[in-house]
């Protein structure tokens, strides 16, 4: 069966967030799309949980085997995508499967785009009663106009041609900020780039992410190697300030680091206090749901 959308996922031991974010995806998807799922060994039920989900023939494949890091992850789930556009869907984030669609018939009007992006809404598991807006493109404008070589944008957000993968490749291993790295790299490979002015998701700070576990050290290793490759002099303050970005509601990464029994949690226990997370996950949905509704939205290329 040929099918339009792949939405892959990769996880490990994050099953509060997985079965609420499947099952929502499930529930939406449509015949021309599949669902991958990569899982990292988990060792906390989501093994047998997908295990059921592919018996019922709820995804279409899913693979349980340990992971060298997150980018080795994702990519075996991009290597293993049949669908013309690949959506990543991260296991603790909200995304807008209406908008995603909406994109996708874009760029089906639009062969010669690689990759469309979005803006993108914020919030924090602590405080998702606060919301914020998030845009990059004011970025892509300079980059568009060539005013800058290339510029940031989170994967949380992006929906991407397969067949460009031959021209921007896959994640690279060495990285932590594995979307950061590949967003500069397509951009300043002039990958053909579109920017779609609603929102395709929301995103969610959540104890155990990878970025409130990443150290300064590493973000500023990865900001020099940037540097170097793609001649990135940094949004104001280098890596630090993309990083700011994926932390809900502007919180700077010394706070996250500041705040260690959040930050160094495990997962387990971390969410003990979240009892209600589904309540918590179903009115952000319908805020993605209701902002996408107040206007009409544009395509620039």
């Amino acid at each position: 069966m040929t099918f339009n959308i792949s939405y892959i996922l990769a996880t490990r031991n994050r099953l509060p967030f997985l079965k609420i974010t499947l099952e929502k995806l499930i529930n939406e998807l449509l015949a021309d799309e599949e669902i991958i799922v990569i899982n990292g060994n988990s060792n906390d039920g989501t093994s047998s949980y997908l295990k059921q989900l592919y018996i019922d023939k709820k995804i279409h494949c899913y693979i349980n085997e340990p992971d060298q890091n997150q980018a080795h992850a994702w990519n075996k789930g991009m290597l293993l995508a049949n669908g013309k556009f690949i959506k990543k869907i991260m296991d603790d984030d909200i995304f807008c499967f209406a908008s995603i669609r909406k994109c996708k018939n874009w760029m089906i009007e639009h062969p010669e785009i690689n990759i469309c992006i979005s803006n993108t809404l914020q919030t924090n598991l602590q405080y998702s009663e606060q919301i914020n807006k998030a845009s990059r493109l004011s970025y892509f404008l300079q980059w568009q106009k060539d005013e800058t070589s290339c510029f940031t944008f989170s994967d949380v957000y992006i929906l991407i041609r397969k067949e460009a993968l031959s021209f921007t490749g896959l994640y690279d291993t060495q990285f932590r900020m594995i979307d950061w790295e590949f967003s500069l790299r397509c951009s300043f490979l002039k990958a053909k780039i579109g920017y779609y002015t609603g929102y395709n998701s929301l995103t969610v700070d959540t104890p155990g992410n990878i970025t409130s576990l990443s150290t300064r050290r590493v973000l500023k290793y990865e900001a020099m190697i940037a540097k170097v490759k793609y001649g990135y002099p940094g949004d104001d303050a280098e890596i630090s300030i993309w990083s700011n970005l994926k932390i809900a509601l502007g919180l700077k990464l010394q706070w996250v680091q500041k705040n260690a029994s959040f930050k160094n949690n495990n997962n387990s226990s971390a969410l003990h206090e979240y009892t209600d997370l589904e309540s918590i996950y179903n009115k952000l949905y319908n805020i993605l749901e209701h902002e996408n509704q107040k206007t009409d939205f544009d395509f620039i290329c």
